[in-house]
């Protein structure tokens, strides 16, 4: 790719109004992490260069800077992707999984969440926030979710996870306060699934 053309792809796509839509973002993945399952449509129009996905584009545009190293999966990491958050938001690459502060992924071939940083018992916030993108928020195999922010327990069930979320997901919540929080986009929907949530299929005994 020439660089005249590298460089029109990382000034274009951004938010049109800076401020108010990474508010915006920021406000909205507040509320689904207080309240794991729920879903927000993101509020804002973001045009990153492919193959990094609008939702995910929207939320690196809020969240990163040039303190939040980031990491890229094979399926999402290109010439172009790289200049435009390098462009619109500062963020450096981070050089292997386990010392970013955000990564993104695609859900389907998403690297194992032991892979990324966890944090430390006296540093917990110094882990890893997963952002994944799957085909769907709905649609999937049926999971039950409890813990903080849940009345009770509620029902997801997004399309386009790896086969071996579930155990990655067991032995993450295991790391507890320590592990990796989870951030499940589709399109322009977004959920979040924090490392305090406990994550189980409907067809197995309730926590507890």
């Amino acid at each position: 790719m020439s660089d005249a053309r590298l460089s029109t792809l990382a000034v274009s796509g951004g938010f049109s109004d800076p401020v108010f839509e990474a508010q915006a973002v920021f406000r909205a993945l507040m509320d689904v992490t207080a309240r794991p399952g729920t879903v927000h449509t993101l509020p804002a129009g973001v045009a990153p260069p492919a193959p990094l996905g609008q939702g995910p584009g929207a939320v690196a545009l809020a969240l990163c800077d040039p303190d939040t190293p980031v990491w890229l999966d094979r399926d999402i990491d290109s010439e172009s992707v790289r200049a435009w958050l390098s462009f619109q938001c500062g963020a450096p690459l981070a050089q292997g999984p386990e010392r970013s502060a955000f990564a993104f992924v695609k859900g389907e071939t998403m690297p194992d969440m032991a892979d990324f940083a966890s944090g430390t018992q006296e540093y917990p916030d110094r882990s890893t926030t997963l952002v994944v993108e799957v085909e769907a928020l709905d649609g999937g195999a049926a999971l039950r979710l409890e813990g903080p922010g849940i009345d009770g327990q509620r029902r997801i069930a997004p399309r386009g996870l790896p086969a071996t979320f579930m155990t990655q997901r067991a032995a993450n919540r295991a790391l507890f306060p320590r592990g990796v929080d989870v951030v499940l986009v589709a399109g322009l929907c977004m959920m979040a699934l924090p490392r305090s949530t406990v994550v189980s299929h409907v067809n197995e005994p309730e926590a507890g």
